[in-house]
């Protein structure tokens, strides 16, 4: 097994089937599926059962009790279930592009981690997103997309298929490259290495911060966000509050300041050391 791939989810079996059939659809197939389940129903894991008959790749469902939003804890929990060296994390409302995990495998390099790219959809495209379109392709090809009222910008760039165009618009592209949740990779060594993720944090940054560890900890970041792509289904944030963005900014500000690599609310307590 060369790559293990995290996704994230909670209670959200219609977008996370179209993921799952994202990842069925992939040109790399050596990897296997963690999905990190933050206390949904009982109706998700019928979903995962389901789809567990018909991949073409093992799925491990990690769940625990919903008590809250607790992305952190549950991730955590993931990345020890990961059986490969190399880790990629997403989200269950993030499709892949048919050469995600390919295009993540290929350029993953010992002392970088990788910052992919996401497309977010609109309201009415994200539903008109099904199966078939999901397999043939269309939901990342731009005819299709605007068709289905896709506007003209110049983020549509995202989904180019070509290689050297996206290689271009990797290194001139002024975005930070930064680990985030919805689309980054990195080495499990290394992630454990910074503890993985803090878990005093809940919505709202704390995927940067683990990233913010690594670099602190010498591990440089990587800019793919016009080669690896996802695209982002549009949904409701419930989870989402001032409060939490409040105190993940101030911890974030003391990792950056102090130049914090080791998080001691992170995978330590649950039995792996760094």
């Amino acid at each position: 097994m060369e790559i293990s791939v995290i996704i994230s989810t909670y209670n959200s079996e219609d977008l996370l089937q179209k993921v799952l059939w994202g990842y069925h659809n992939q040109t790399f197939n050596n990897f296997e599926l963690v999905i990190a389940d933050d206390g949904s129903k009982e109706s998700t894991k019928i979903l995962i059962e389901n789809f567990q008959k018909i991949t073409n790749f093992p799925i491990t469902h990690v769940w625990q009790e919903d008590n809250g939003f607790q992305k952190s804890k549950i991730l955590n929990k993931a990345i020890l279930e990961c059986k490969a060296p190399y880790i990629i994390m997403s989200d269950g409302d993030c499709i892949p592009k048919y050469n995600f995990v390919e295009v993540h495998n290929s350029k993953k390099k010992e002392g970088y981690f990788i910052s992919g790219g996401y497309f977010k959809l609109s309201k009415n495209i994200s539903e008109l997103i099904d199966k078939e379109t999901i397999l043939s392709g269309s939901c990342f090809k731009l005819k299709w997309l605007k068709k289905n009222g896709l506007k003209k910008s110049f983020r549509n760039n995202k989904l180019t298929e070509k290689k050297l165009k996206a290689g271009v618009l990797n290194t001139l592209t002024p975005t930070k490259a930064t680990w985030n949740g919805h689309n980054s990779s990195g080495w499990k060594k290394d992630i454990i290495a910074v503890n993985g993720f803090d878990e005093r944090m809940q919505y709202g940054g704390q995927d940067r911060e683990l990233g913010e560890r690594l670099v602190n900890y010498g591990i440089k970041p990587k800019q793919l966000r016009y080669s690896a792509i996802v695209v982002h289904l549009d949904h409701p944030r419930g989870y989402e509050n001032k409060k939490s963005w409040e105190i993940n900014n101030n911890i974030r500000k003391y990792t950056r300041k102090y130049n914090i690599i080791y998080s001691p609310f992170g995978l330590i307590k649950h039995g792996v050391s760094a």
